[in-house]
Order: C-alpha cells, then structure tokens, then sequence
C-alpha cells in the first residue's frame, strides 16, 4: 500500500530536509519513526528537498507499507517526534503516485521583520533594517511572473533553468513582510535569490530594470543579494 502523507517542521530545528549521516533531518526523522511503528523499514520519497533552516506549514511524501495506516496511530507517530513534525493527514493513493513528480504547484511564504532586533523573531524571519519601498518591490515582483530562464536565479548548476510562476505577492503589516510565490517549481536557492533581488530594489541599492536585464540576458554575472533560509516557509501543495 502507498500513502501520502502532509505534515509541518519547525526548520531550526533540522539540518534540511534530506536524509544525511551524522546530521537531524527531516526525512531520517520521519523514516525512523514510521519504521519503529509499523515495525518495518519504511522510506519516504518528499515533494522536494528543504535546506536547512526552512521552515514547511505543508510539505507530503509518499511511502510504502504492507501495513495499514491506522488513524488512531497519528498521535502517538506525532509524539514520537516532540512537536518538532506534525503530520497533519495521510491518505492511501494509487500506487504509481509520487509526492514529487505529481505536483502540480507549490506556494512558499518569505517572511521579513522591520525594524530593531527581536529575538522571538530569530530563526522565523529575516530581519531588514531600514525603510523598504514597497511599491518598487511589488513592482520588480512582478517581473518574475510567467515563463523564464531563471538562471541567474538559481544556485549551482541545471540542464534546465525554465520554469513558470503564477504569481508573486507581497503584503505589509506593520513591521512584517510576507512575500508569497506561487509557482510549478522553484530550484535550488531560487525563491532565496528572487527575494534578495526584490528587496535591494527596495533598498534602493539597484533600479528594477537591473534585475529586468537580469532575468532576460543569461550571460549577466550574478550581483543580486540572496537571502538566509530562515525566513522561507513551503506553505502549500497542490496535486
């Protein structure tokens, strides 16, 4: 039998989501107790990778088992991890599904923090000393929607760098920033650059049109900033 299950992580408390030896992760973690308590050596295969320091409201894998899922198991399957992942549902799926290669989109959230030092904020947001120009960053949001080579976007190397994104939404509230990007798949780092860029517009550092020829002229060295994990949510699912 094949199930997916949705489930949220607290990102500080992991180094990224893939398996690795002598580091806590995500998938080890699930792995270990899934196995423990279905008494059989259980591998999850994840919608994508994390890296370390963010965070996920809904990140699925699927798995297989000769046993059954049982609801009454969540809560104690739960416990086992203290908090740190909470599985959220699970269903049984055809056995030909896969928790990457069916997904039709994902949403992730960037969320930043004006203003002094907070420390209940540490680890949750990235913190922007300073005014942000808001409108010149929703302005230069919108320059990453639709179909492009992202490659000057992206960390390391692909064969392919085209994706799509559907859109790219910014709200304020008060002190707090959420960058919202909706899209069929981002790459390695990608989300990370594009708020980077978003925000040294913001800063005033570059004009939009710096990261319009960014975006349209592959052969232009990367001089955009990049942001840190910490403030990187995957918030959304869809199959």
């Amino acid at each position: 039998m094949r199930y997916l299950i949705k489930f949220s992580y607290d990102g500080t408390k992991f180094h990224g989501f893939q398996r690795q030896k002598n580091v806590k992760n995500v998938q080890g973690t699930i792995e270990k107790v899934l196995s423990d308590i279905l008494q059989e050596k259980i591998i999850i295969k994840g919608s994508g990778r994390t890296d370390a320091g963010v965070h996920a409201f809904c990140q699925c894998a699927h798995f297989d088992t000769t046993k059954k899922l049982m609801a009454n198991k969540i809560p104690k399957i739960n416990k086992a991890f203290n908090n740190e992942i909470v599985i959220k549902s699970y269903k049984k799926v055809k056995s030909n599904f896969h928790a990457r290669h069916n997904v039709k989109w994902k949403k992730y959230l960037y969320k930043i923090y004006l203003g002094n030092s907070d420390t209940s904020k540490k680890g949750y947001y990235y913190e922007v000393k300073g005014k942000l120009n808001i409108k010149n960053m929703k302005n230069t949001a919108k320059l990453f929607e639709g179909t492009h080579d992202f490659r000057n976007f992206v960390s390391g190397k692909r064969i392919n760098y085209i994706t799509t994104i559907f859109h790219v939404k910014i709200k304020k509230r008060g002190k707090i920033i959420i960058l919202e990007f909706k899209g069929v798949g981002f790459y390695r780092y990608m989300i990370r650059h594009l708020v980077g860029a978003i925000i040294d517009v913001g800063r005033g550092k570059v004009d939009k049109n710096v990261v319009f020829n960014m975006l349209h002229q592959i052969n232009i060295p990367k001089t955009l900033s990049v942001v840190p994990a910490e403030g990187l949510y995957l918030a959304k699912i869809k199959y």
